[in-house]
């Protein structure tokens, strides 16, 4: 294998793609959920290109973490980290010339738990910054939903124009079914106020700096690995999913916000890096060195599980994007430089 790239060189390599940089210049960005996988990366690719008077906002709930997270910034002016809930009002003056709004708890434990307050967050958020952002000058707003919308599937390879079922009288649905309902918000503002808004939609997406709550799939694995243990397998990991390394993600983020047709959706995904959870088990643990064992429970997990999930990125490469590399060497960069 090629020698392993570090984050901050795909986050430099990023930063060289072909995106009309200029017309950040002098502007105002503010990235909810930028403590998250996602919004952090984001963050990262902008302050490390520099873009000249680009204000970068971060806002999140907490102080600590990114205070962690983006210490590297802290004297930076151009830096600017705001303590914000998405679900208030957003109180401040600042014209936002862009609005990225990431935040949303993807953790499945939290869809259990929480579901009320998972489906209050995605819709109120997604009302209060658009509100904001039509009251303040706002040029344009990116929603970051999720490949969640499109329900079970049948297994074909989602496009933007498909729509799966969701059985709305399932708490689990509190996810997708308030993404929707986000995504149509959206939509609804740019019909009745004439907002200018894209939508895009990431499908699974790793990379270091995952948070310590963070308990998806590939996040657990590594966290075994790291902690010199064999991966424990709970399930047979026949699920089909589309994956992304979060640099190429941001990166496509960016394509976007700058590129994108308003009111449309774009898909996110690397078509490379189609496995089964099996295969990621299984990845991550021979970078790792260690193995995988099954060990199926005695009762099933009722909830509905989509077997198979890939998406169609035609329309979001026609803006421009591509992606390099391989996931094995991106998953060995994210193993070696998490924490």
């Amino acid at each position: 294998m090629a020698e392993i790239k570090s984050y901050l060189n795909y986050i430099k390599e990023a930063c060289d793609c072909n995106l009309s940089w200029d017309r950040l210049q002098n502007t105002n960005i503010l990235i909810t959920g930028a403590t998250g996988l996602i919004g952090s990366c984001l963050v990262d690719i902008l302050m490390q290109k520099n873009v000249a008077g680009l204000n970068v906002y971060a806002a999140g709930r907490n102080v600590e973490r990114a205070s962690a997270r983006f210490k590297q910034y802290s004297s930076n002016k151009n830096f600017h980290f705001i303590k914000y809930d998405v679900t208030n009002t957003l109180n401040s003056s600042i014209c936002f010339d862009y609005i990225i709004h990431a935040a949303s708890n993807a953790s499945p434990n939290f869809f259990k738990q929480f579901p009320v307050e998972v489906i209050a967050s995605n819709i109120y958020g997604v009302d209060n910054l658009l509100k904001y952002g039509k009251e303040h000058g706002m040029k344009r707003f990116l929603y970051v939903s999720t490949g969640e919308v499109y329900g079970e599937g049948d297994g074909r390879v989602y496009r933007e124009d498909y729509s799966g079922y969701i059985d709305c009288t399932n708490p689990r649905s509190c996810y997708p079914s308030s993404k929707r309902a986000a995504e149509t918000l959206c939509s609804a503002y740019v019909t009745e106020y004439g907002v200018d808004a894209v939508i895009a939609r990431p499908s699974h997406t790793y990379g270091p700096y995952f948070t310590e709550s963070d308990n998806r799939v590939y996040a657990q694995f590594i966290r075994n690995v790291l902690d010199n243990e064999d991966i424990i397998l709970k399930s047979t990991g026949e699920q089909y999913r589309s994956w992304c390394f979060v640099v190429d993600c941001a990166q496509a983020l960016l394509y976007v916000l700058l590129n994108g047709k308003t009111g449309e959706a774009y898909n996110i995904a690397d078509a490379t890096s189609n496995i089964t959870i099996k295969q990621l088990a299984e990845m991550v643990a021979e970078i790792g060195g260690k193995k995988v064992v099954m060990k199926l429970p005695d009762t099933p997990d009722n909830n509905k599980i989509i077997t198979k999930a890939t998406f169609d990125t035609n329309k979001l490469q026609a803006l421009g994007w591509k992606i390099s590399g391989n996931m094995k060497e991106k998953m060995t960069s994210t193993i070696k430089e998490s924490y």
